[in-house]
């Protein structure tokens, strides 16, 4: 039988619930299981949000990561960079993403402006 659900304080309850999320997977939606393994898939990420936070992506990371996904090569960029030689140097990590290449590639590649805001390790701003 199920324990009682509560909120997730410690490793100790954070290990459990992730083994009774184990237990339920592929339970059916709309089940007493299903609807178990929804509240503690939520309350397992606000745990994980709190205690394991992610960084956010660095943005050529996530250029270069869009780029795979769509089969873009650095040419299909130079619309967005404006040249050959300043795409480059910003896949490279030579120079910075301008606030225009940041409007372009969030509208244009659907990469979050998030992201993009993000430094990118090197360079100046463009």
């Amino acid at each position: 039988m199920a324990t009682e659900l509560k909120p997730i304080r410690s490793e100790a309850d954070y290990e459990s619930a992730l083994a009774e999320v184990e237990r339920l997977w592929g339970a059916r939606s709309g089940t007493t299981d299903g609807d178990r393994l929804d509240v503690l898939a939520t309350l397992i990420e606000v745990y994980e949000a709190q205690h394991y936070p992610m960084d956010p992506p660095d943005p050529i990371a996530a250029i270069e990561f869009r780029m795979e996904q769509q089969g873009l090569s650095r040419k299909d960029l130079e619309p967005i960079f404006g040249t050959r030689s300043r795409t480059s140097e910003i896949l490279n990590r030579r120079r910075s993403l301008s606030i225009e290449m940041i409007r372009k590639l969030h509208d244009q590649l659907g990469i979050s402006a998030d992201i993009l805001i993000q430094p990118t390790g090197r360079g100046e701003a463009a």
